[in-house]
């Protein structure tokens, strides 16, 4: 069975992952690293609210950043939080197309 503080951290996970402006900037970053223009190109948002999803997710672990000049770039810094949400998103796509 699993640790209180193990489920606690699994529960912390699943909440920064349960908005879908996170799921999006995910799915964006999986094809590379990207800036927040980039981003912000690919997904239709402010850049209050991007920069907040962002914060959001490299606080937890998900993401990485690094600045070059004036620009952060935003990479993918845990590839088994991809890969579950890789794993979610089939099967709810699956089941919806079901249905």
């Amino acid at each position: 069975m699993k640790s209180d503080a193990e489920l606690r951290a699994a529960a912390a996970l699943f909440r920064v992952m349960s908005a879908p402006m996170r799921l999006k900037i995910v799915n964006a970053l999986c094809y590379g690293e990207k800036n927040v223009g980039e981003l912000l190109s690919l997904i239709p948002t402010t850049q209050p609210n991007m920069s907040q999803h962002l914060n959001s997710l490299y606080k937890a672990g998900v993401l990485g950043k690094r600045r070059e000049g004036v620009l952060i770039y935003y990479r993918i810094d845990n590839e088994r939080v991809v890969s579950l949400c890789r794993a979610i998103c089939a099967e709810v796509a699956e089941s919806v197309a079901s249905h």
